[in-house]
């Protein structure tokens, strides 16, 4: 078989080669052709470069194009696979930065709080447009596979668009692998369902051999474990409070919650710093920013390094691939998928994105009905879900308002800031991002006027509880971390 699957954002540093070595993995697609756009020439040349020695030294007959022209790429795909950040890591900066102003330090900042909330606004007109030229220019019934955060309200408001749309995350796979570490077991004789929204999807059932694991023996686990003990800290206090374990890094959990970053002089109690998404202030940027410089450095040591042979042996877990391999083959495929509710979570919205386990064969992705969520997890997703659904409106409709509501009624800004503080956070941070706002043209102006108008009171004066420096590849050569600079997409 022959399938078109156009890449937008090829030019991203991690995924787009994983996914490619992913899908060529499996026979049936070795000859799959692939289109790679973005709007860096420059990066899409070196993503480009790397996918075509990948084909020459696995002697494979797959093809690739590339293109700055998006509409172009899309003509006549079967699958489109979304890995864009709009506003690169300059609007990365503002979302971490401008938040510390006013007391709000997020590890990450991509998903939902302020840094999210505003990532929404550049995304959700892009991903529109994508979804556009997708229904227009692709073959018929298409799918769109979605990389981007903020995931869910990403989802959210391309489903509304009514593109075939589905959101994919790693955070539950490779928590089920930190669970079978903790628990002392192998990975592949855990089952695991998990169930929420995304970053805060919770395991409802986990089983080792069939044998049900409960939530004392998996707190014990971690516990007394060396390791998990130090860097979960966050996670374990959910799960002793709760009962359930979430699916998300400690670092992403913590800002997504009211309780453990709203006073500065406690946030180090609960993070540690040996990796970023334990909780760093600030880290995904920090390593982002290093991946970068270090692959435009070390791009020629890259195309002379030996890679491992594409094969079965060193595909990835991310679904893409399974999800392509199981509606082109008919093999079946059980994974974690954000999809509309629908009835599948029962007490949370319908109208909302959850993130589920559902199967794939080629009639699609089917997702069972999973009932009710546990009462506290489902009201933390609620809390999320109510930001997210204001956050998306006002992205579709450049409505300051509504943006200005979202951001008051998202749990950490609203533990950190009165509403004023949030008033003028949000101006500032549309103002600062003009560039990636045109859903906001005509209000940016009305934001400035604003701002001039009164009094700054974005001074609290912190740089972040918990920040480190970033590294020069010098340094960061000299210190060993090739390779953790690789794997930094897949945390």
């Amino acid at each position: 078989m022959s399938i078109k699957i156009t890449f937008i954002g090829a030019g991203s540093v991690g995924f787009t080669r994983k996914l490619f070595r992913d899908i060529l993995s499996v026979p049936e697609l070795e000859d799959t052709h692939f289109a790679f756009t973005d709007i860096s020439g420059k990066n899409l040349d070196m993503v480009a470069q790397l996918c075509h020695k990948d084909l020459r030294t696995n002697n494979l007959p797959a093809t690739i194009t590339t293109t700055t022209d998006r509409r172009e790429a899309l003509v006549d795909s079967d699958y489109v696979v979304n890995c864009t950040r709009i506003g690169g890591l300059e609007a990365f900066a503002l979302d971490i930065e401008i938040p510390l102003k006013y007391g709000i330090d997020q590890c990450v900042g991509d998903t939902i709080c302020a840094g999210g909330i505003m990532y929404a606004q550049r995304n959700i007109p892009q991903v529109l447009d994508f979804c556009s030229d997708t229904l227009e220019l692709a073959k018929p019934g298409a799918l769109f596979i979605n990389y981007s955060n903020p995931m869910a309200m990403n989802t959210w408001a391309a489903l509304d668009h009514g593109a075939n749309f589905v959101g994919l995350c790693h955070g539950v796979q490779n928590t089920t692998r930190q669970i079978a570490n903790a628990l002392g077991v192998d990975k592949d004789d855990l089952h695991a369902s998990a169930a929420g929204i995304n970053h805060q999807t919770w395991f409802i059932e986990l089983l080792h051999k069939g044998r049900q694991i409960g939530s004392k023996e998996l707190l014990d686990a971690y516990e007394r474990h060396p390791e998990f003990s130090e860097t979960e800290k966050v996670r374990i206090d959910v799960l002793r409070r709760f009962g359930y374990y979430s699916t998300e890094s400690n670092g992403h959990l913590s800002e997504y919650l009211p309780w453990y970053r709203k006073r500065p002089e406690e946030i180090t109690d609960w993070i540690n710093l040996s990796r970023w998404i334990n909780g760093e202030t600030g880290g995904y940027l920090r390593v982002c920013r290093e991946g970068r410089n270090w692959f435009e450095t070390d791009l020629p040591i890259w195309l002379e390094a030996e890679d491992p042979p594409i094969s079965s042996d060193v595909r990835s877990t991310e679904h893409a691939s399974y999800i392509i391999e199981a509606i082109e083959t008919g093999r079946t495929y059980r994974g974690h998928f954000n999809v509309r509710n629908q009835g599948a979570i029962t007490n949370l919205p319908d109208d909302c994105v959850v993130e589920v386990p559902g199967y794939v064969d080629p009639g699609g992705i089917h997702v069972p009905s999973i009932g009710d969520l546990p009462m506290a997890c489902a009201a933390t997703c609620n809390s999320s879900i109510n930001a997210q659904r204001m956050g998306k409106e006002a992205a579709v409709n450049g409505d300051v308002t509504l943006l200005k509501q979202a951001m008051l009624h998202d749990p950490l800004i609203a533990a950190v800031c009165n509403p004023e503080e949030v008033w003028q956070m949000t101006d500032e941070m549309l103002v600062a991002q003009a560039q990636w706002l045109p859903n906001y043209k005509g209000e940016i102006p009305k934001a400035k006027e604003r701002l001039a108008n009164r009094k700054p009171i974005g001074n609290k004066g912190t740089k972040g509880a918990a920040r480190l420096k970033t590294m020069s590849v010098e340094e960061l050569r000299a210190a060993g971390e090739t390779e953790r600079i690789l794997r930094t997409r897949g945390e």
